[in-house]
């Protein structure tokens, strides 16, 4: 097996699939208002991290002799593993970081 390929590809999508969305999210919007609302903007947010593991997969499937199934179904639970890490620790840095918003308050009629 060769755990180095998998590892590698692993570390890549998950860097390129939750850093290209933390990054989106952080820079492009000013608000988390609109990800409250699903939507084309949340679905393509979302899309960016399984494109990139599933890139990683396929690239292993193709680089390797033997046990091809095993390496890119192991190289699809390291990268969504490693991704889900990534939003968790991003959403830990940034909470503490940002003073929490408050909504507007709207008056009754």
């Amino acid at each position: 097996m060769r755990l180095k390929l998998v590892i590698v590809s692993s570390l890549i999508a998950a860097v390129i699939g939750a850093g290209g969305v933390i990054a989106i999210i952080l820079f492009v919007f000013s608000s988390l208002t609109p990800l409250m609302k699903p939507g084309a903007v949340v679905f393509s947010t979302l899309l960016l991290p399984l494109v990139a593991t599933l890139i990683a997969s396929i690239f292993v499937y193709r680089h390797t002799a033997r046990r091809r199934r095993l390496q890119a179904a192991l190289t699809t639970i390291i990268s969504l593993l490693l991704i889900l890490a990534a939003f968790v620790l991003a959403s830990i840095v940034t909470s503490r970081s940002r003073p929490p918003q408050t909504p507007p308050v709207l008056q009754g009629t």
